[in-house]
C-alpha cells in the first residue's frame, strides 16, 4: 500500500465520525494554546529584560564603584554578595587607570545627586546624573525633543526623564500626579525651573519664606536665598515616552559633568559639596569624587576578565552580564512552571486521542480483518492509525497556535498599560516562529504517541476472529 492510499484512508476514517474527530482536535487545539501562551508570558518578560540590559549600557558595560559618593538612587549591591566594600574612591586618576586597561574602549565617571526643582505652585526632586559627553553618548537616551546637553557650556542644560513630571507635587496641597492622576502645568522642554543642589539647606530654610531671586549678571544662572542658591535651568531634550511608560531613564534627569561640578565648586566654596568624602578634621576633599564609572568593553567575551582586574585593583563591579546571567535561571524555572501548567491540558488531549483511537479499532474491527486477508501488511496498519493520530495531531497544533496569537494579542492589548507602568515592554506575551514550530512538533509528537498503542493494538487483530465479529 503506498502512502498516498494511506493518507486517502487515514483521512476519510477520521472524516467519517466527524464530531468525536471534532472534539479530540479541540482537546490538542486548547493543550497546544495553553502551552503557547503560558510560556509565552515568560518570554514576554525574557525580552523586557534584554530591552533593559540594552538601555543600560548592553552586555559590554560594567559598571565600577569604589567608596560612597554622591547621592544614587540605588546603592550599589554586589551580585555574589561576597565582595567587600570598596575603601577607593572613584577619582580622575582611577577613571584614567580603568581607561588604560586592556580590552577597555571607553571609561567614563558618573556623579549622582538628589536635587529639589521649583516652578511656580509646583515642586519635586529627583536624581540628577551627571556624566561626560562621551558617556550620555554611549548611553543611546532616546529624546522626544531636544539634543544632549552641551559640555563646557557655564550653565546647566538638562535632559529630563519621561517620568519626571510624576515626581512634582502642589505644594499647598502636597498630593502630585499619583493622588490625583493629573501631570502638573510645566512645559519641560521650554519653561525654565529653579534647581537646588543644596537639599540640606534648603530643607532647614522652608519655614523661612524662601524668595525666588532674579537671575544675576554672570550667566543668568543663580538666585540666593539666605544660603541657598537657586539654579535657573532649562531642558536641552526630554526623554522618549510618556508619563505611563516606565523605561531605564524614567526618573532621572541627565547634565554635563564638568558643568555640574564648577557650579558645586562655586556654590560649595570652603564647604563640603553634599556626597562628597571629608578629611577627618571635616575639610573637604582636594580631588573630586564620583558615584561611579561606566567601562565599556570591546567584546562580552572579554567582559569576565577586565572586570576580575578591577576588581584585583580593589573596586567593586557589577556587570550587565552577570545580572543577566542571574535573571536567566529564574525565567527558565518561571518558563518550566508555566509550561507545565500548559502541558497538562495536552495531556489530557493526548488521553482524547487514544480514546478516540480505541473506539475506532472497535467500530472498524471487521475492516480491519478484511484488509489484513486482502494482503495489507501489518506495518502498513500500524501506519495508517499513525497517520489517523498524526493528522490530529497536526490540525489541532496548527489551529492551537492560531488560537495562540489570538490570546496573546488579547493579553498585550489588556495589560498594556499595566505592563508599561511596570517597566515591562507593550508586549507581556511574545510568540517566537521558533515556539510555533516547537508546539506543532510537540502536538504531532503527542498523536503519534497517543495513537502507537492502539495501532499495535490493530495489528495484533486475528484477521479470522475479526472477519467474524458483529
Amino acid at each position: 500500500m503506498s502512502w498516498i492510499d494511506l493518507l486517502r484512508m487515514s483521512g476519510s476514517n477520521l472524516k467519517r465520525r466527524k464530531l468525536r474527530t471534532f472534539l479530540t482536535v479541540l482537546g490538542v487545539i486548547i493543550g497546544t494554546a495553553s502551552i503557547v501562551v503560558m510560556i509565552s508570558l515568560g518570554l514576554g518578560l525574557q525580552e523586557s529584560l534584554y530591552q533593559e540590559v540594552e538601555q543600560s549600557g548592553g552586555l559590554t558595560s560594567i559598571k565600577v564603584s569604589g567608596a560612597g559618593a554622591g547621592d544614587s538612587m540605588y546603592a550599589f549591591s554586589s551580585m555574589s554578595g561576597e565582595e567587600e566594600e570598596s575603601k577607593k574612591y572613584i577619582n580622575d586618576q582611577a577613571v584614567s587607570e580603568l581607561a588604560q586597561l586592556e580590552h577597555v574602549t571607553v571609561a567614563s565617571p558618573v556623579y549622582e545627586m538628589w536635587v529639589n526643582m521649583l516652578k511656580g505652585r509646583y515642586e519635586g526632586s529627583g536624581q540628577l546624573v551627571a556624566m561626560t559627553p562621551e558617556g550620555l553618548a554611549a548611553k543611546n537616551i532616546p529624546l522626544a525633543t531636544g539634543t544632549l546637553p552641551a559640555p563646557n557650556s557655564g550653565s546647566l542644560e538638562l535632559v529630563y526623564g519621561n517620568g519626571i513630571a510624576t515626581s512634582f507635587y502642589e505644594k499647598g496641597t502636597g498630593k502630585g500626579y499619583y493622588e490625583t492622576g493629573e501631570l502638573p502645568d510645566i512645559d519641560f522642554a521650554n519653561d525654565s525651573i529653579f534647581l537646588i543642589l543644596d537639599q540640606d539647606g534648603y530643607n532647614n530654610n522652608m519655614g523661612g519664606g524662601l524668595d525666588m531671586g532674579g537671575m544675576d549678571e554672570g550667566g543668568g544662572q543663580q538666585a540666593k536665598s539666605g544660603t541657598v542658591q537657586k539654579h535657573v535651568v532649562k531642558a536641552s531634550g526630554v526623554v522618549e515616552g510618556s508619563p505611563d511608560e516606565y523605561t531605564a531613564n524614567y526618573y532621572y534627569i541627565y547634565c554635563d559633568l564638568d558643568t555640574l561640578r564648577q557650579i558645586l565648586k562655586k556654590e560649595f566654596a570652603g564647604r563640603v559639596i553634599p556626597g562628597q568624602p571629608s578629611t577627618k578634621s571635616g575639610k573637604p576633599y582636594k580631588e573630586f569624587c564620583y558615584s561611579y564609572a561606566q567601562v565599556n568593553v570591546d567584546d562580552i567575551d572579554n567582559v569576565e576578565a577586565v572586570s576580575a582586574r578591577i576588581r584585583e585593583m580593589g573596586y567593586n563591579v557589577e556587570t550587565n552580564a552577570e545580572y543577566l546571567n542571574s535573571m536567566k535561571s529564574q525565567f527558565a524555572i518561571i518558563q518550566a512552571v508555566l509550561g507545565g501548567i500548559g502541558a497538562v491540558s495536552l495531556f489530557v488531549a493526548a488521553i482524547g486521542i487514544a480514546n478516540t483511537m480505541m473506539m475506532s479499532i472497535y467500530e472498524r474491527t471487521k475492516e480491519i480483518g478484511v484488509i489484513k486477508v486482502l494482503g495489507c501488511s501489518l506495518k502498513n496498519i500500524k501506519q495508517m492509525f499513525l497517520l489517523e493520530a498524526a493528522f490530529i495531531g497536526l490540525i489541532g497544533g496548527m489551529a492551537g497556535n492560531v488560537l495562540s496569537f489570538l490570546m496573546s494579542a488579547a493579553i498585550n492589548f489588556l495589560t498594556k498599560n499595566g505592563a508599561s507602568s511596570m517597566g515591562l515592554s507593550s508586549e507581556i506575551s511574545y510568540i517566537p516562529i521558533w515556539l510555533v514550530l516547537l508546539s506543532m512538533g510537540f502536538a504531532i509528537l503527542v498523536g503519534v504517541v497517543a495513537g502507537y498503542f492502539p495501532a499495535l493494538r490493530a495489528m495484533k487483530l486475528s484477521p479470522l476472529a475479526a472477519i467474524r465479529n458483529e
